[in-house]
Parts: C-alpha cells; sequence; structure tokens
C-alpha cells in the first residue's frame, strides 16, 4: 500500500495554459496576452505584483475546469477569465495537487505557495454572491523558483527535482 507521502507525489497528469494576463496595476483591467515573462526576481514582468522578490504571490493561477463550476453557482452561462483575474488559466491537471510542490510550466519553475482565496472585487465583477462563488475554486498562488516564457498551449507539470 502506498504511503500518503508517496501519492502526494504521484501526478502523471500534464496541464496546459489555456489563457494568461497581466494586471498592470492593481486595480487596471487585465491585459491578456498570448506569452509572459516570469522572473524569479520580481515575478510576471510587466504584472503589478512585479518586483516582490520571493515572495508567495509572485503568480496566480486558476483550473479551468472551476469555470463552469463558479457559473453554475452564480446562475450564468459561463465566466469570462479575465473577471477573475488571475495570472494563468489551466486545464487538464490538478492545481490542488501542485500546492507545496515544485512545478514546471513552459519554461519556468514555480512552487506552489498557497490557495488564492477570492478577494472583495469578486463581488464587484460577478454580481452579488461572487466571493462566495469563488471560495474553494479560486486556484493557487505560486512563487518563482526558475525563471522562463510561459505560452498558451504550454504543458504544466510536477518538476522531478524536488
Amino acid at each position: 500500500m502506498a504511503l500518503i507521502k508517496e501519492l502526494l507525489r504521484t501526478i502523471p497528469q500534464v496541464g496546459t495554459v489555456d489563457w494568461l494576463c497581466i494586471r498592470p496595476t492593481r486595480l487596471a483591467p487585465v491585459k491578456v496576452v498570448e506569452t509572459i515573462t516570469i522572473d524569479e526576481e520580481s515575478g510576471i514582468v510587466g504584472d503589478h505584483f512585479s518586483g516582490k522578490a520571493g515572495g508567495k504571490r509572485q503568480v496566480t493561477l486558476i483550473q479551468a475546469e472551476h469555470l463552469p463550476v463558479i457559473a453554475a453557482i452564480l446562475q450564468t452561462d459561463e465566466i469570462d477569465p479575465i473577471l477573475l483575474r488571475r495570472n494563468i488559466v489551466v486545464r487538464g491537471i490538478n492545481l490542488q495537487s501542485l500546492r507545496n510542490l515544485e512545478f514546471r510550466i513552459g519554461d519556468a519553475i514555480l512552487a506552489g505557495t498557497g490557495p488564492c482565496a477570492p478577494c472583495s472585487r469578486m463581488e464587484e465583477n460577478l454580481g452579488p454572491g461572487g466571493y462566495n462563488a469563488m471560495r474553494g475554486h479560486g486556484g493557487i498562488t505560486a512563487k518563482v523558483i526558475l525563471s522562463g516564457c510561459v505560452s498558451q498551449g504550454d504543458a504544466v507539470s510536477l518538476h522531478d527535482a524536488m
């Protein structure tokens, strides 16, 4: 029988980057892009969190599979990722399984640092109940271990070096 420690590191799935954005300033609209540059010193180049070296929230990621769940809770047809203000939308791999682990995304290596809890802007962006609809579905935060570029269609997988 496998030990829990082994099971937590058994992630054979490889995900895919679906969507990318940067948030130029704290309250400004996000800018959808096809490629981002991630720097281990400053995070995502051009993002308002850039410059926070070693911060636990240099990159935010959300799972594409959770968007229909959030939409269903809000009783709407779909949710535009722009409204959620996460940097990267991925599909095909459980982001929660990457918390506290290193993972490769494009050319970069990130370390999952924790849940990406919703902020009060979700009520504004999604309407009444938006904050609570996002609870448990907000994705994860990550810090940069190795700089690199990430583009739409890039793979997301567990990094074996840990």
